[in-house]
């Protein structure tokens, strides 16, 4: 059997900006947003096995295996391409849960990107969002590694390059349950459509802060604090959230100033994901 696949990267995100423009009949919400990579990333490494099993290791506390996007990701992967092989799925476990950071849906992108790759399936990388799109609407982003305005459920991507500000990322330590926001009858599901352009103008904001922060005191004291060092915002459903600043050392200071709920750190957000740098190392070797 081959040596152990080792550290793949599986990079948070946040929404700039997340408009709920509607609801389909299945349920699911139509939304507007803008995806970038943040810090913090969950690394995977992945060992094949001659057996069938696909076996995980670490990742979320108390999360069962079969509830875990990674195994799903391999198994659907592994059923589609009929692949023999199990794997064992080792993970390192940095993004914090119900963050609104998307780390669920990157480890089961980063799944199946790595592999697609180590089992040799030669799936086109259109092939690999439509499956990430049956595992959740914030995969396909992830399989894509690129910086993207999506529409739909957030599916329908287009990549974007825009600004990298300084951030101060803020987890107040509120683990926020997706599901009951987007079901709650007050939040706004008629939110209006707008461009890149209006987004440049700071035309934008989160549709689900008001829900959040009814639902979440400790959440709408972290964000009323944050707002006084600069613009705030949600990301996803929250619970954390970001304020961005010109430069490094303004965001370091406020860092350094922080006496809210939780814990923050600083970094700029990225516009290319580092899984397709790891990708085209696996496919040099």
């Amino acid at each position: 059997m081959p040596m152990p696949s080792t550290h793949w990267p599986a990079p948070a995100k946040i929404n700039r900006f997340l408009h709920v423009t509607g609801r389909r009949a299945d349920g699911y919400h139509e939304l507007q947003t803008l995806f970038q990579f943040v810090e913090p990333t969950d690394w995977l490494n992945f060992e094949l096995t001659e057996g069938p099993a696909i076996e995980r290791q670490g990742g979320v506390l108390g999360l069962a295996p079969e509830a875990d996007l990674i195994v799903r990701a391999a198994q659907a992967l592994k059923t589609l391409a009929s692949v023999p092989q199990g794997v064992r799925i080792t993970v390192n476990k940095q993004i914090p849960a119900g963050g609104g950071l998307g780390g669920g849906s990157s480890d089961a992108a980063t799944t199946l990107v790595a592999l697609n790759a180590l089992w040799g399936c030669q799936l086109a990388q259109n092939d690999l969002l439509a499956l990430g799109a049956r595992l959740g609407a914030d995969v396909p982003v992830f399989i894509s590694g690129h910086a993207a305005w999506a529409e739909g459920i957030g599916d329908q991507l287009t990549p974007m390059t825009p600004d990298r500000p300084w951030l101060l990322l803020l987890n107040p330590e509120e683990t926020v349950a997706t599901e009951n926001i987007f079901c709650d009858a007050k939040l706004t599901r008629q939110g209006v459509h707008i461009t890149m352009c209006d987004f440049e103008a700071e035309l934008a904001r989160n549709d689900c802060e008001s829900v959040v922060r009814e639902r979440y005191p400790k959440v709408a004291q972290a964000l009323d604090r944050l707002a006084e060092f600069g613009p705030a915002m949600l990301t996803g459903t929250g619970g954390c959230m970001f304020a961005r600043f010109d430069n490094e050392q303004t965001a370091r200071q406020a860092l350094a100033e922080w006496d809210g709920p939780g814990y923050g750190w600083v970094c700029q957000p990225k516009n290319r994901s580092p899984l397709l740098e790891r990708l085209a190392a696996q496919e040099h070797r």
